[in-house]
């Protein structure tokens, strides 16, 4: 009868890495493509940003704020700021800076999911049997990637409401080097490079950074396992501790930046997309 043993360290990763999904296939549509956690902890952090702020404005004062609301009018202030010198339609703007703001809370909070334990909601998990369990929605290149892409058909819809269809395939044939008929195969190809560099470096950079700060969370908690397993010495475990800490502290100045950079991004694409050539 096999025994069964410890995780090594390569497959303690493997497992943490791994996505949660269904395995069946039902006629054309294969369902293993859909990371379930991704999409569960993705649309559950919205549903509750959403639920935060309708309570925190519904409950607003004109008098002294609380600290919590002090901190919520500073972000939104923030983001108008930065909408307002971006983004110079103002009939735009009513709709790309709560937008912006979305995209802020909802990015930091799937980020800040990186802060908790990483064993801590696996276990969970694996307790009513689910066997794999990624919490970082951030960490998905599904998701910053399919976040991306709607920040691009966004760009596309004001650049046809604004500049209008026939203006629009005008600047995609003669810029960015001229109107000259030879050119307009070049301009285009141009064209289509910028906006499939912009989107696919748009969510690599949020995916990038946020996978390198959850694996680095992985490798931290080894050397807490390692010590539970071999009981040699308490520097492991006191430089578990130390060093979870330490990262901690400074990846929440990264969960933030990661937001922000996100959010301009938005901002100055959708801004672009007003601006002629």
């Amino acid at each position: 009868m096999a025994t069964a043993h410890a995780p090594t360290a390569s497959e303690y990763i493997v497992h943490h890495l791994s996505f949660l999904t269904n395995k069946k296939q039902e006629g054309l549509v294969d369902w293993s493509v859909f990371h379930l956690d991704t999409l569960f902890f993705s649309i559950g952090l919205g549903l509750l940003a959403v639920f935060v702020l309708a309570r925190l404005a519904s409950r607003a004062t004109s008098g002294v704020p609380g600290r919590f609301q002090a901190a919520v009018e500073i972000v939104i202030e923030m983001v108008a700021d930065q909408a307002k010198g971006i983004v110079h339609s103002p009939e735009s703007r009513k709709f790309v800076a709560p937008l912006a703001l979305t995209v802020f809370v909802w990015i930091f909070l799937m980020n800040a999911m990186d802060l908790i334990p990483v064993d801590l909601l696996p276990m969970l998990g694996q307790a009513i049997g689910i066997n794999y369990l990624r919490v970082v929605p951030t960490a998905d290149l599904n998701a910053t990637l399919g976040m991306s892409a709607a920040v691009l058909l966004l760009c596309l819809y004001y650049s046809v409401k604004i500049k209008g269809l026939g203006h629009w395939m005008h600047e995609l044939f003669t810029a960015p080097f001229g109107n000259h008929p030879v050119l307009w195969p070049i301009n285009f190809a141009m064209q289509m490079i910028e906006f499939v560099a912009k989107t696919v470096s748009h969510g690599m950079r949020l995916f990038g950074n946020m996978y390198a700060g959850e694996l680095i969370f992985m490798l931290i908690a080894l050397m807490g396992a390692a010590w539970a397993g071999t009981f040699g010495s308490g520097l492991l475990w006191i430089g578990h501790i130390i060093a979870g800490t330490i990262w901690a502290i400074f990846h929440i100045l990264i969960i933030t930046l990661q937001a922000f950079i996100f959010m301009m991004l938005t901002l100055v694409y959708v801004g672009q997309a007003h601006e002629s050539h």
